[in-house]
């Protein structure tokens, strides 16, 4: 019998990246001659990529203001160095990673972050051992509320749709999931936004996502 899929977001569902990402882009901000914006107004721009990031985050430049490819540039250089300031694991999270492994099933994190940073966040906080399949949102044409880079998950790994799941803590994991024909669980600790969408499941930890699913029925 194929094995479920579980999908995890990155930021605010596998790590606690508010800090550095502000660093990054606030750093961008003083480069293009811009004040300092408050941590929670970054990481309300946060979920969608980093062109919708940057976008927002030069909304009150004025016209005609700096371009978003030179604030992209800035902020992806920027956040290169200040990747891992601050960044951390949720608590909690390699025990459930690894219970969830064992059972056979096939893990996987699909991040609108683009790869690089990504995997670079992965390596060093001990999921890419975990974790086989990373895709950053430069790994399919199309990023998330799309889903096609969970259905390239499922594609990839074979695994039983129906059993499956897509965890995170923006409305655009919820999204992506729900038209993927996932089961998805909202994560409550995570920075992100779940809109209007209804989970299958809203857990205070990844250690009470792990005692669900693998709860005997």
């Amino acid at each position: 019998m194929p094995q479920p899929a579980y999908i995890f977001d990155l930021d605010g569902t596998l790590v606690d990246s508010r800090q550095d990402l502000a660093t990054a882009v606030n750093l961008m901000r003083r480069d293009l001659g811009l004040p300092p914006l408050p941590l929670d107004t970054v990481v309300g721009f946060v979920g969608h990529g980093i062109r919708r990031l940057v976008e927002r985050a030069l909304q009150d430049a004025g016209t005609p203001g700096p371009s978003v490819d030179d604030g992209i540039g800035l902020m992806r250089d920027h956040y290169a160095e200040h990747l891992l300031d601050q960044t951390a694991l949720y608590p909690g999270t390699l025990a459930a990673l690894t219970a969830l492994a064992g059972t056979g099933a096939h893990l996987a994190i699909v991040t609108n972050k683009p790869g690089e940073p990504a995997r670079r966040i992965c390596d060093r906080l001990g999921l890419s051992a975990l974790v086989p399949r990373i895709l950053g949102g430069d790994a399919c044409p199309r990023i998330k509320p799309d889903p096609m880079p969970l259905l390239e998950v499922l594609r990839q790994s074979g695994a039983d749709p129906t059993r499956s799941w897509m965890i995170g803590d923006h409305v655009t994991d919820l999204e992506a999931g729900r038209r993927a024909g996932l089961r998805r669980c909202l994560c409550r600790f995570g920075f992100g936004d779940p809109g209007s969408e209804v989970p299958d499941l809203a857990v205070d930890s990844l250690t009470e996502f792990a005692a669900h699913v693998l709860r005997p029925r």
